[in-house]
This record gives structure tokens, C-alpha cells and sequence, in this order.
């Protein structure tokens, strides 16, 4: 007699979007495995990630140092494994900050449609045309090198993405019955806003939120990578990148390229996982693509 064990309900629900979407599956395993590191990271780096050592300035990969030394002799395991915390918390908070910007404006926008709706579309094409990252960094440059100008730049330079894409499906719900309906029972214009379409335009944006953080994380590499972004000591990966490319000509590789590794996987990562979510969250994006 043969018993057969039933997989819990959650296994079975994994198991089916893995089948469903691979690249969403693939993203969720990259992206957790930095999310351990950053919670982790306290525990399980050997060495202080801003803590110089003068006698082992530029040590090669291996023994205690897995990874070898920088410049300055600080440990760049430690630093690579520090740096994801620097990264969710440069993209998590910028990507809010888009979406709080970008979402209530696109709601307006393609509700109230008129001269502010062109106006605010031009702006945005503006914006589109003018290189993102020769904004950020002129910005930057001006406000100051700090955690909160940068996730401020970035958040408030990615919401009008948010904005386009909530008013695209306003645009298409605001003549809707159940619309019509909630004007004529006289609900007021933010009710109609926020409790009737914003949770059936909210889909897109939310879609976008993964692919957008990629994009916040390899902006904020490239600010720190100029120099007006996290400043040194401080164990960011477009700074490490930034010491580490003075280095390679000199032979001493690992300075620059384990936390350029790092970045490429994470970026690579989000944007498996935005894509896989709009997959799953778009049924006539994933139809056009069988």
C-alpha cells in the first residue's frame, strides 16, 4: 500500500509560476539572495567594511580575504556583501518616491485630460529627450552628494514612467459603466479617483516597479562611479567600481571586479523579475509573445 504525500498549498503555487514564468523565477532567486546579504550582512561579513587595515593594502583573493583588499586594505568581500543594503536602499525608496510622485499625477491627468494633461505629457516627453543620467548628475552635483538627494533625484526623475502608465489605463477606464455609474450616484472627483480606478490602473505601474528599481540601481552606480553620488568609505559598488578601475592597469583586478559583478547580477536580476511580473500581470504582453 503506497501513500502519497500532498505538497502544501504554497509549493504547489510556486511551482506553478515557476512553470508559468522561468525568468520570473530565476529573477525571485537572484533578487533573494541579495536580500539575504543585506539583512545578513552584519553577521556574515568577516571583516568592518569601512575599516582600513594598512598592512594588507591590495592583498590578492584568498586566505582570510576572499575576495583580496582594496587600496585602502578594507576587505572586498565584506564591502560586496555591504553594498547590497546600500543598493535596496537607494532603489526600494526611489522607486516609492516615483511612484507616490507619478501615480496621483497620472491619475488626474488621464481622468481630467484638457490643457493640463498636454502640458504635463509635454513635460514629460522633455524629460524623455534630456539624458536621465546628465540630469541626475547635474542635480546631484548642485544639491549635494547624499543618500536623500540621490533617492530624491532618481524617484522624482523615474515617476513620470508611473505617470504614463497610469494614465494609459485611466484613458482607457475613465468611460467605463462602473465609472458612469459612480459619477452619476455623485461621488466626488478624488473618490472616484482613488477608490474606483486607481486600484484597476494600478496593475501597470505595479508591473513596473521591479524593472524601475534596476534602473535606480544602475543609475546610483553610475553617480557614485562619477563621483557625485555615495561618497567613500562608504561600501557602494559604483564607488568600489570607481577605486577598482585605477587599480587594473596596475594588475590588481578584484578591486573593481567583484563589485561590478555584484551590480550586473542584481540590475540582471530586477529586470528578470519585472519582466517575469509583467508576464504574469499582463495577459495580452504575454499572449503577443507566444
Amino acid at each position: 500500500m503506497s501513500a502519497t504525500i500532498a505538497s502544501p498549498r504554497w509549493v504547489r503555487r510556486i511551482g506553478g509560476i515557476s512553470r508559468r514564468s522561468p525568468t520570473l523565477a530565476a529573477g525571485v532567486f537572484i533578487i533573494l539572495g541579495f536580500a539575504a546579504m543585506a539583512l545578513l550582512a552584519p553577521w556574515i561579513t568577516p571583516f568592518d567594511p569601512e575599516l582600513a587595515q594598512s598592512r594588507n593594502v591590495l592583498a590578492a583573493p584568498g586566505g582570510a580575504h576572499l575576495m583580496g583588499t582594496d587600496g585602502n586594505g578594507m576587505d572586498v568581500f565584506s564591502r560586496v556583501i555591504a553594498g547590497a543594503r546600500w543598493a535596496f536602499g537607494i532603489a526600494i525608496p526611489a522607486v516609492l518616491v516615483g511612484l507616490l510622485a507619478g501615480v496621483p499625477l497620472g491619475l488626474y491627468t488621464g481622468y481630467r485630460g484638457g490643457w493640463f494633461d498636454e502640458i504635463a505629457m509635454r513635460f514629460f516627453d522633455a524629460l524623455r529627450v534630456f539624458p536621465s543620467i546628465i540630469l541626475a548628475l547635474a542635480v546631484v552635483a548642485a544639491a549635494g552628494p547624499s543618500l536623500l538627494n540621490v533617492v530624491l533625484v532618481i524617484g522624482f526623475l523615474d515617476s513620470p514612467v508611473f505617470a504614463r502608465v497610469v494614465r494609459a489605463e485611466v484613458l482607457a477606464l475613465r468611460h467605463s459603466t462602473f465609472v458612469e455609474s459612480a459619477v452619476s450616484a455623485g461621488n466626488p472627483t478624488w473618490r472616484i479617483l482613488f477608490v474606483h480606478i486607481l486600484p484597476n490602473a494600478l496593475q501597470g505601474a505595479m508591473a513596473q516597479t521591479a524593472v524601475r528599481a534596476a534602473w535606480a540601481v544602475r543609475i546610483s552606480a553610475t553617480l557614485a562611479f562619477l563621483g557625485v553620488g555615495i561618497q567613500p568609505p562608504t561600501p557602494e559598488w559604483g564607488a568600489m567600481i570607481r577605486q577598482g578601475a585605477e587599480y587594473l592597469v596596475t594588475g590588481q583586478w578584484w578591486v573593481g571586479v567583484f563589485p561590478g559583478i555584484a551590480l550586473i547580477l542584481m540590475v540582471l536580476g530586477l529586470n528578470m523579475l519585472g519582466d517575469g511580473l509583467q508576464d504574469l500581470l499582463d495577459p495580452r504582453r504575454k499572449a503577443a509573445t507566444r
